[in-house]
């Protein structure tokens, strides 16, 4: 990615890049209409893994503090990335569904809209 710099003859190294991170990549989750979570939350995780186990074991240390958290009905839940919509298959890797280092995925779960639709 080029930078622009303010001042001419900058030269700088990126220090997030994927090879900084042993093996493990950043994603950042963002839970949408939920303002109690201003802002994507950005976690380490391993390309492989599966995107059941992020449901299941990732997402309540994060988000579980939500009384909402506990009545999502991940059947239901509206997944999206900058590419747009998808529809993840839990046993599939987060590298298989082509989520790549540093993206943001975005979850909407119809019916919570957070505390008194307020989020």
């Amino acid at each position: 990615m080029p930078v622009k710099a303010i001042k001419s003859g900058y030269h700088g190294e990126y220090k997030d890049g994927v090879e900084n991170f042993h093996g493990q990549q950043l994603l950042n989750i963002s839970w949408d209409k939920h303002i109690m979570f201003g802002f994507p939350v950005c976690i380490p995780v391993p390309p492989q893994l599966p995107f059941g186990a992020l449901i299941e074991k990732v997402l309540p240390g994060i988000y579980g503090a939500h009384p909402d958290f506990a009545k999502i009905d991940w059947r239901t839940v509206q997944w999206s990335t900058a590419k747009g919509a998808f529809v993840p298959e839990p046993e599939r890797s987060l590298a298989e569904h082509g989520l790549r280092h540093k993206e943001q995925i975005r979850f909407r779960t119809p019916g919570l809209d957070g505390h008194n639709g307020a989020g």
